[in-house]
């Protein structure tokens, strides 16, 4: 299935790699959290290991761990604006629940 980042994604994205020109993409993983037990973690990093994943979005190359990818394969990644503030939206097709505040996740 892989990863997609949007259009607004993707330019968020792009914008950030311009600045930081050593990066070679977006990593997406997730660690323990909050209630509802994982939150997303994304950066921008320099480096890809033999057991990452790395899929291409919009231009964009986006890396995954080997042991995050079960959690966000098929995830699409948005950026939306709401109000005076913006933020990184994820739809993710394993979510089994969400807490009430949106941090943090299961999967089924």
């Amino acid at each position: 299935m892989g990863i997609q980042l949007s259009e607004s994604a993707a330019a968020r994205v792009s914008g950030y790699l311009r600045d930081q020109p050593e990066a070679l993409g977006l990593r997406l993983s997730v660690r323990k959290t909050g209630c509802s037990g994982y939150a997303y973690v994304v950066d921008l990093t320099d480096t890809v290991s033999a057991d990452d994943q790395v899929f291409e979005s919009r231009g964009v190359k986006v890396i995954v761990a080997s042991e995050s990818l079960a959690m966000v394969d098929g995830t699409e990644i948005d950026y939306a604006k709401q109000g005076f503030g913006a933020q990184f939206v994820f739809r993710n097709p394993n979510v089994a629940a969400e807490c009430g505040c949106g941090e943090s996740f299961t999967t089924a």
